[in-house]
């Protein structure tokens, strides 16, 4: 007598690209804590040391020229005797401040240039797309060595250089936004009912492109605070006697020469953090507006 033979049902494995989306989990929200805890980090840095600090970034001791770290200055000092922590920290303060409102001007500016693009269509759009070609292929750094050449050393004048710089990339991917959004079905039903172009602009399409904008604008915050620390290492961006990132490197290359590490390490690294921080962040905000990832984070 033949013996049956019994098989038992193996469950069917899922599709492949649902397993690697459940085995990539684990590191996006590693990545995702980290970036949020060195942006903890930075914020509480840039608010907190200054106050609490009882050395003067300002103060000169040459007799404590070029010291390494110590518990005394953790980062060592400069080439005058200056606490190079405490002048890492206020260099940081100035760039975060330029990248945040030169973002916020340049994220304006292009949502409001490249959605009347958008919307208006025509011969509109292509006048307005002509400028920004024409705009974009003049280096960013010529640009803005060009707008700040026009006025006095400060800040203000590095926060317009990087905003001119800026809203060319912001203005198309709006105007790209708009021109998918305008096939909408509840964009077609709106004009069918008498809507204008500007009303159906600023009550549909504009809200539309908003999270794109949002995203654009924490990605410009850390180019901005290279292309100010950029300007400010040739000696066009701040005074000589107010800290930035990009002035600590440039008074540092001497030093370098010599041997001494710290006065153009700490800056660099000072530069590179949250340009990773807010790159984590941003690709976390990345994921959660495109539909297919965002099916893939459910799944």
């Amino acid at each position: 007598m033949a013996e049956a033979t019994v098989e038992t049902a193996q469950p069917a494995a899922g599709p492949a690209w649902k397993s690697a989306g459940r085995a990539g989990r684990p590191a996006r929200t590693l990545r995702l804590q980290a970036s949020v805890l060195t942006a903890g980090l930075v914020v509480a840095a840039v608010l907190l040391v200054p106050p609490f600090a009882h050395l003067d970034q300002q103060a000169v001791d040459l007799s404590a020229k070029l010291l390494p770290p110590s518990w005394a200055h953790p980062f060592g000092t400069d080439e005058v005797g200056r606490d190079l922590l405490l002048r890492c920290v206020y260099g940081l303060r100035v760039s975060l401040t330029v990248g945040l409102v030169a973002a916020l001007v340049a994220t304006v500016v292009g949502t409001a240039v490249g959605a009347a693009a958008g919307a208006l269509g025509g011969r509109t759009d292509r006048l307005v797309m002509r400028v920004v070609d024409a705009l974009s292929s003049v280096p960013h750094l010529l640009l803005g060595i060009f707008v700040v050449a026009m006025f006095r050393p400060g800040i203000w004048p590095v926060v317009a250089s990087v905003a001119v710089t800026h809203w060319l990339s912001t203005a198309r991917i709006v105007r790209a936004e708009v021109l998918s959004l305008r096939g909408r079905p509840y964009v077609d039903a709106a004009i069918s009912g008498g809507a204008s172009r500007w009303r159906t602009a600023v009550r549909h399409l504009v809200p539309g492109v908003l999270p794109q904008a949002g995203l654009a604008a924490v990605l410009m915050v850390p180019h901005a605070m290279w292309h100010e620390s950029a300007l400010s290492f040739l000696g066009l961006g701040l005074p000589a006697h107010q800290a930035s990132l990009g002035g600590l490197v440039q008074n540092a290359r001497g030093s370098l020469l010599a041997g001494d590490w710290w006065p153009t390490l700490f800056p660099g690294l000072f530069l590179i953090v949250p340009t990773l921080a807010v790159a984590g962040l941003a690709g976390a905000w990345r994921e959660r507006l495109d539909p297919r990832r965002r099916s893939e984070l459910s799944l």
